[in-house]
């Protein structure tokens, strides 16, 4: 009791040392997140394990303003019959899951239940809350992943999007698209959801490619109304490059030896996160790293939305070995040149004809490193790129797919890739995740959709369409198979063994699930027969 009791103080000495250190952007808008608004009683709680989920009390909605909670529980907690969950459910609301109130009608057939789903998963316009909560509000309708997600993310909105194109929502598509262009222009980028613990990082960066879904939708809009969100944006993910020295990183900008710039994943906490506070401190004591540095690798990790992988791990196996700054991921730097390329077009539409040439060279430049620093010879494949010892992943992983979407990769090296994805990645219910079955949920046997679709739409891109229907049609009868088992579409799927749903992973496996609707209703419109 006395050893946890002083791991308890030293890592309360590591978080406030940690707050102290988090950029500007956090602090200028004085949103306070739940451990910060509830000092004390927010860690005393997430140490208790009185629910399940740590993101439960990460979202709970008080009853009371701070002042008086916080009041409250300081007159009440060194008394002997003090009962904190008692307490807590007192002055706290806990949030409801809406996708578990759904019932689905499997007779009525999947494509009735995607569009059930659509407004079970739709959150109009948030208002400001009397007390303070994690949420951060957005001015206009969203739709949520489902499940314990009940606020917008990221990355996963773009493969949501897909699916509201194909149903003809293109008024939804432009409402989210015009919330991720509220939270940049309020916060200086998009976080990773709309909860105050998430400021400190983003997620891969598909704003670029949502406002070009949104043209293709609607031909009211052009790039060039976005352009200065996304230029925004990408000063969020280049910011300290002009003070940067050869070898170097600063933030999610690293400058190689030769001098071509490239970016990482890199959040500006290094403490455990709130919505996983019980096991990022249990597992900052099982790692041979400083626990700063732990933890700031599992947040970094986080924000690359592969949370977690054995792509991320130094050994390939051990989450105690986490590395995520030391990477340079191929997937977002094949982000960052399409943000590159959609930036020279809003400025050339807008009339801006030297920004326009100055990102195209930006793009330019990127996809030279690209091919340089991701496309493994030994491997014949893209993998990450480790900066700090100057060599190649050893893991390989759906990232390397990246390049065929954005068509950057060579023919043959497209060759080469769909070659080893055919031979290895591809099982009965689609593309595994990665080679390695670690129990981490972005590791195989699991799949998720947004790899299915730019995988598929990577090979496509190439001409290696017969391959790209296998994968499709294969994708498509696992989600349809497990519906028809239990009614519900699932956050991501075990492909190995087809009549099994995915697992692994720090919370129990979710259903509702935005990007594998749009994905599935997507890849219906490519297979008629369905």
């Amino acid at each position: 009791m006395h050893t946890f009791l002083n791991n308890v103080i030293i890592m309360r000495k590591i978080i406030l040392f940690s707050f102290l250190l988090v950029s500007h952007h956090v602090f200028a808008q004085q949103e306070l997140s739940p451990r910060l608004t509830y000092p004390g009683l927010f860690e005393k709680v997430q140490l208790s394990g009185i629910y399940p989920d740590s993101k439960s009390f990460a979202d709970a909605i008080p009853k009371q303003q701070t002042a008086v909670i916080m009041d409250a529980y300081s007159s009440q907690k060194n008394l002997k019959d003090f009962d904190l969950k008692q307490f807590v459910n007192q002055y706290f609301s806990l949030p409801e899951s809406h996708t578990t109130l759904c019932q689905s009608d499997i007779k009525a057939g999947i494509e009735k239940h995607l569009d059930t789903l659509w407004q079970v998963l739709k959150r109009n316009p948030d208002t400001v809350s009397l007390y303070t909560t994690s949420l951060l509000p957005l001015p206009k309708p969203y739709i949520v992943p489902g499940g314990r997600f009940r606020e917008i993310y990221y990355w996963d909105s773009y493969f949501t999007m897909l699916g509201l194109q194909r149903a003809g929502k293109t008024q939804v598509i432009k409402d989210m698209v015009d919330n991720f262009a509220y939270l940049i222009k309020k916060y200086g980028f998009i976080p990773n959801g709309n909860r105050s613990y998430y400021l400190t990082r983003s997620q891969p960066p598909f704003f670029s490619l949502m406002v070009q879904l949104l043209v293709n939708s609607n031909k009211k809009v052009k790039l060039s109304d976005y352009k200065d969100v996304l230029e925004l944006e990408y000063n969020f993910w280049m910011k300290g490059i002009e003070k940067l020295d050869k070898g170097r990183a600063l933030g999610h900008v690293v400058k190689l030896t030769d001098g071509s710039i490239l970016n990482r994943y890199y959040d500006a906490g290094d403490w455990p996160r709130e919505e996983s506070f019980k096991e990022d401190f249990e597992a900052s004591k099982k790692t041979k790293q400083a626990p700063d540095v732990f933890l700031r690798n599992v947040r970094s990790a986080a924000e690359s939305g592969w949370d977690f992988s054995s792509r991320w791990f130094a050994d390939g196996n051990s989450y105690s070995q986490i590395i995520t700054t030391d990477l340079l991921p191929v997937d977002l730097n094949t982000l960052m040149y399409n943000l590159e390329i959609v930036i020279a077009l809003a400025n050339q539409q807008s009339g801006n004809v030297k920004k326009a040439n100055l990102f195209t060279l930006k793009a330019k430049n990127r996809k030279a490193a690209i091919l340089k620093y991701f496309w493994n010879k030994d491997l014949n494949f893209f993998t990450d790129y480790n900066w700090k010892n100057q060599s190649f992943s050893k893991q390989e992983t759906l990232a390397a797919l990246f390049p065929l979407y954005f068509k950057i990769a060579t023919p043959v090296q497209a060759k080469f890739v769909s070659l080893k994805v055919k031979a290895k990645f591809l099982k009965s219910g689609g593309l595994a995740t990665t080679l390695k079955t670690t129990g981490e949920q972005w590791d195989a046997p699991n799949a998720w959709a947004p790899l299915q679709w730019v995988s598929i739409m990577g090979l496509d891109n190439y001409g290696y369409k017969k391959f790209a229907n296998t994968i499709t049609q294969r994708w498509v009868n696992q989600n349809i198979s497990v519906f028809k088992q239990t009614g519900k579409l699932m956050e991501k799927y075990n492909v190995v063994n087809f009549n099994s749903k995915g697992g692994g992973g720090e919370y129990p496996l979710q259903d509702g699930f935005g990007w594998t609707n749009g994905v599935l209703l997507k890849l219906l419109n490519k297979l008629p027969q369905q």
